[in-house]
C-alpha cells in the first residue's frame, strides 16, 4: 500500500462530518484497502494454525504494518492489548481479581507478543485494579519475567511489548510535578525505565495547563518517548497540541471511547480534529466492553456493573446488529463478530485500537481482525443497523 493512497484515505475520514441524524449512515470512513498486509491474519481454528500461519510467510510477520502515533517517531501496532481488567476486583468481574485470572492474563500477553513480533503495545493506568495501580504491577511482574539471562546471570534478550500508561488528573494533583512524580510511580510498578506513551488520563477540573507542562518534562527527563491525552474534546486536544508544540513536543494521541455502538468521535470533532492535527486515536472499549463480540443476549449479560449498562433491553436492541454482524463475518470466511468489530474501526488509518484480553484464545480472536476487509457497502450497513440501538452513556470528562 503506497502513502499516497494512505493520504488519500485518511482525507476521505473527515471529508463527510458525521451528524447525529439520519445522515450518520454517511460514514466517515471506508473499505478502500486499508487494513490489507497490515498484519498476520489469524483465523478462528485454534493456536496451532494461527501460529503457523505467522511462521510461514506469506500473509505472515513479515507483512505487519507499524503505525506512527502522531508525529512522536514511536510506532505501534495497530492492536494494542487494553489492560483495564487486569487486577480488577470490581468492574469487570463479580468475583474479584485471583492467581488464576492473573495466570490466564500472563497467557494472552504470551499469545500476543508470538502473533505481534513487530511493535506489540500494551496499554494501562495507575488507577487500573485500584488506585494503587494494581494493572501496572502486574505488567511489571509480566516485564520482569520476560527477561532472558545468560549462565551468568545477565539480560542477553526480551521480547516484551512497549508500554502505554496513563496520569489520573486527580482534584490534589496541581503542578507539573504531580505529572513527573506519578510518571516515576507508574515506571516503578511497571518494572521499566521509561515508557513509549504517558498519557493525561481525563481533563482535570482545574490545574490543565500544569498537567501540559508535566507531559513535556517526562520527555525532557527520558520517562517517557511520546506523550498524549485521553477522553479530550476537540478543544481541549486543541490546547493541549498547542501547548505542547510551542516546546517543541508533539501530541502523539488521543485516546478516546470509540467503536461500533459507540461513535461519538464522529460528531463531536474530535475524529476530525485528530485529522487535521496528525494525532493518532486510539480507540478503547472497542469491543464495546464485550458486547459487540457477540457472546453476550438477553439471557446471558455480561457480569457486574456492566449489567446495569448493556442490560436486557439494550441487548434486545442490539441484536440485530450483532447478527448482521455475524452474517458478514460468515460472509468472510468465518470471521467472528469482534474481528469484524474491530475492523470495521481499523477500516480508518487514523485509528488504532486497544481491545482487552483475559486469556489467549480472546488475543487469537482479536489477531484476526487483520489482513482481510469489509467492503464499503458492509460498512454503510453496519453503520445503519448500529443507529437502531440507543448509545450508552460515555465518559462524563469527555464534555468537560
Amino acid at each position: 500500500r503506497t502513502h499516497a493512497l494512505r493520504k488519500r484515505l485518511v482525507g476521505k475520514v473527515c471529508a463527510v462530518k458525521v451528524q447525529r441524524s439520519e445522515r450518520n449512515d454517511a460514514e466517515p470512513f471506508r473499505g478502500t484497502g486499508a487494513n490489507k498486509g497490515r498484519h498476520p491474519q489469524p483465523r478462528r481454528e485454534g493456536r496451532a494454525k494461527v501460529e503457523a500461519e505467522v511462521r510461514s510467510g506469506g500473509q505472515g510477520a513479515g507483512d505487519l504494518e507499524e503505525q506512527e502515533l502522531g508525529e512522536s517517531g514511536v510506532k505501534v501496532a495497530p492492536i494494542g492489548i487494553g489492560a483495564w481488567s487486569w487486577g480488577d476486583a470490581l468492574y469487570w468481574s463479580s468475583d474479584g481479581w485471583s492467581d488464576e485470572k492473573e495466570g490466564l492474563a500472563r497467557g494472552a500477553l504470551q499469545a500476543y507478543l508470538e502473533l505481534c513480533p513487530e511493535d506489540p503495545w500494551i496499554d494501562t493506568a495507575e488507577v487500573y485494579g485500584g488506585i494503587g495501580g494494581e494493572s501496572e504491577r502486574i505488567i511489571g511482574r509480566f516485564l520482569r519475567d520476560s527477561v532472558s539471562t545468560d549462565a551468568g546471570g545477565k539480560p542477553t534478550s526480551t521480547s516484551r511489548p512497549k508500554v502505554a500508561t496513563k496520569f489520573a488528573a486527580l482534584p490534589w494533583r496541581y503542578s507539573k510535578g504531580s505529572v513527573v512524580d506519578a510518571c516515576r510511580s507508574s515506571l516503578a510498578r511497571c518494572k521499566t525505565e521509561s515508557c513509549d506513551l504517558y498519557q493525561l488520563h481525563w481533563p482535570g477540573l482545574w490545574f490543565n495547563d500544569q498537567y501540559v507542562e508535566g507531559l513535556e518534562e517526562v520527555v525532557k527527563q527520558g520517562l517517557a518517548k511520546s506523550v498524549g491525552v485521553s477522553n479530550y474534546s476537540d478543544k481541549r486536544l486543541q490546547e493541549a497540541h498547542s501547548k505542547l508544540k510551542a516546546r517543541g513536543v508533539p501530541l502523539a494521541s488521543n485516546q478516546v471511547h470509540y467503536n461500533l455502538l459507540y461513535r461519538l468521535p464522529e460528531t463531536n470533532g474530535v475524529l476530525e480534529k485528530c485529522q487535521e492535527l496528525g494525532v493518532t486515536l486510539v480507540a478503547y472499549s472497542p469491543l464495546a466492553q464485550g458486547v459487540l463480540s457477540g457472546k453476550y443476549d438477553e439471557k446471558n449479560l455480561p457480569t457486574g456493573p456492566r449489567a446495569r449498562i448493556y442490560n436486557e433491553s439494550f441487548m434486545r436492541k442490539a441484536r440485530p446488529l450483532i447478527e448482521l454482524m455475524r452474517e458478514i463475518g460468515e460472509n468472510h470466511g468465518g470471521k467472528s463478530n469482534a474481528q469484524v468489530a474491530l475492523n470495521w474501526l481499523l477500516c480508518n488509518p487514523l485509528v488504532t485500537v486497544i481491545p482487552g484480553a483475559k486469556n489467549r484464545q480472546q488475543v487469537e480472536d482479536l489477531m484476526g481482525a487483520i489482513g482481510w476487509e469489509l467492503e464499503e457497502g458492509e460498512v454503510i450497513e453496519l453503520r445503519k443497523a448500529a443507529l437502531a440501538v440507543p448509545p450508552v452513556q460515555g465518559f462524563p470528562a469527555e464534555d468537560l
